[in-house]
């Protein structure tokens, strides 16, 4: 499927996660810590805070990107929709608000 000899896409390396540093995760840790809880995966969740070139996020503006990343796309399928059935409805007679 992919077009060269690799792997189509790279898979980073889970060692480049760091849950220290991230806000979020440290006062996640801060919190089991203080009830004498340890979480060990931790790092498994850093990549939700990191952006892609290597500073942190907050969790508003992930949780803001994630809730209109298809804002977008529904513009687009809304305005077709709209000039479409203007376009097939043209020549028909209004019926009036319902």
């Amino acid at each position: 499927m992919g077009g060269g000899p690799g792997p189509p896409h790279g898979v980073p390396d889970w060692k480049t996660y760091k849950a220290e540093g991230v806000p979020e995760l440290d006062r996640l840790q801060k919190r089991l810590a203080a009830v004498g809880l340890r979480d060990p995966w931790i790092r498994n969740e850093a990549w939700r805070f990191t952006e892609a070139n290597g500073g942190t996020t907050t969790m508003a503006r992930t949780a803001f990107r994630m809730t209109f990343r298809g804002f977008g796309y529904a513009v687009v399928a809304v305005a077709l929709t709209i000039a479409y059935d203007k376009i097939v409805n043209r020549n028909k007679p209004s019926h009036g608000h319902h």
